[in-house]
């Protein structure tokens, strides 16, 4: 059964809102990442609205690099907007001074639009009153929950994609798990043969204390059984299984969980001494590095 709690950190979300005569258009986007990381380009004139934000994104989300931008148009308030020239000159001179910075290190700056300078602290006036600002507040973080809604909708559906996917992958590795271990119970009587060839050459070589040959050859066969990583890796489909289940982030889990598959299945290559076990292992890896990339998408 999939998991319908799984998430994926893509996802895209935007919303066009309109209140008192202002008009405004939100855009969320959000990829994969380590951690929780919030890019968030909003009006700096409207107070209190960055932490609520903030607060709403780090209360819905777990992890992802998630980038969030605002744009509110003021001409259509009630209102005429002025232009205070005195702090337009300020402000772009700062813009100047913060461009040129840039270029000197060797940082290309976009260009600011106009609407982007006009909606700078200070630089209108008219349409920035403490009673103007509380409504629109209130507004815009209103319209905000509904976009975080619609952003958790998206990465929930791509996680239950993602679920599906990873199922699939999960019922290949124990596949050819159960194939691995048919092939190895197949070579036994080749392995046996090997080494009863090289204990009749080592015997009627030079003198050799018999206690350490068989001490040297069960060592050989230690080494060469495959029981122990089969048995590692059939747990590990099982805890993948288990992990898919549960509810919430996973993905740090996961990441931790695929280190392990690929772990055994190096191993088993590396003892598999048999062209078809070798086969099932090479096999076995491909399928784990594929599902390695879809869970670096899990939330």
């Amino acid at each position: 059964m999939v998991n319908l709690a799984i998430r994926s950190m893509t996802g895209f979300a935007a919303r066009r809102g309109r209140s008192d005569g202002y008009d405004w258009l939100w855009d969320v986007r959000s990829v994969n990442g380590k951690g929780l990381d919030l890019r968030l380009r909003l009006p700096d004139w409207i107070e209190g609205l960055e932490p609520a934000i903030r607060a709403r994104l780090s209360a819905a989300l777990a992890r992802g690099n998630v980038a969030l931008s605002l744009k509110v148009d003021r001409a259509a308030a009630g209102e005429t907007p002025r232009v205070n020239v005195a702090a337009l000159d300020a402000a772009l001179a700062g813009l100047a001074l913060v461009r040129a910075r840039a270029k000197a290190n060797g940082i290309a700056l976009a260009d600011p639009t106009a609407a982007d300078v006009l909606a700078m602290r200070g630089v209108t006036e008219g349409a920035t009153a403490e009673e103007d600002q509380t409504a629109l507040l209130a507004a815009l973080l209103s319209d905000a929950d509904a976009l975080v809604s619609a952003l958790v909708a998206m990465r929930e559906s791509e996680g239950r994609a993602l679920a599906g996917i990873i199922t699939g992958q999960l019922d290949r590795i124990a596949s050819l798990v159960a194939e691995a271990a048919e092939a190895a119970t197949a070579r036994r009587p080749e392995m046996q043969r090997q080494l009863d060839e090289n204990l009749a050459r080592v015997l009627a070589g030079a003198a050799a204390d018999p206690d350490r040959v068989a001490q040297e050859l069960a060592l050989l066969v230690v080494k060469a059984d495959v029981t122990e990583e089969l048995d590692r890796l059939n747990a590990h489909v099982a805890a993948a299984r288990k992990l898919l289940a549960e509810a919430g982030a996973i993905g740090r889990k996961f990441d931790f969980l695929m280190q392990e598959f690929m772990r055994e299945a190096n191993t088993l290559c590396s003892k598999s001494g048999n062209a078809a076990l070798t086969r099932i292992g090479l096999d076995l890896k491909t399928v784990i590095d594929q599902m390695r990339e879809q869970v670096q998408n899990v939330e």
